[in-house]
């Protein structure tokens, strides 16, 4: 057997937001590369609004969108870790819109996972853009995780 083939380590991307379906999906990759000895990539994609606040304001630059993300997604992947680090997860924040974001982060990935709706969904959708966007250009699979009601 080819020697990179044996060394190879399968990749989980997961879409993360803050929003319970992104939770989930994190749980859910988590629990899968515990099974698969795969290792996890969250990804927390921000972009800058089109319209922040009202009249003259000035829009904070691109770090601020960064680092509120990267303390978003540390504070979600510890949730969900706890004190058990026997998963090997790394962080990326990324600036630009989350399917895409999500879509080039998973080139080459095993798998991507992603909640059924994030921060942006309509209530009582069963699934959002973003995974519906995932679902329809991946060049992987998709799994979608539904919060529990």
């Amino acid at each position: 057997m080819d020697e990179q083939m044996e060394q190879r380590q399968e990749r989980i991307v997961v879409g993360v937001d803050g929003s319970a379906p992104s939770i989930k999906a994190l749980e859910w990759a988590v629990e899968q590369a515990r099974r698969t000895g795969a290792k996890v990539e969250a990804v927390q994609a921000w972009e800058v609004p089109t319209m922040y606040g009202s009249g003259m304001m000035v829009l904070p630059g691109g770090e601020e969108f960064d680092k509120s993300a990267k303390q978003s997604l540390e504070a979600a992947v510890n949730g969900v870790l706890g004190a058990s680090r026997d998963v090997e997860v790394e962080h990326h924040t990324v600036g630009g819109h989350p399917a895409k974001s999500l879509i080039d982060m998973a080139e080459g990935a095993d798998l991507l996972v992603v909640g059924s709706r994030g921060h942006g969904g309509f209530v009582g959708t069963l699934i959002g853009s973003v995974s519906h966007y995932c679902v329809s250009h991946a060049s992987c699979p998709v799994v979608i995780v539904r919060a529990s009601d």
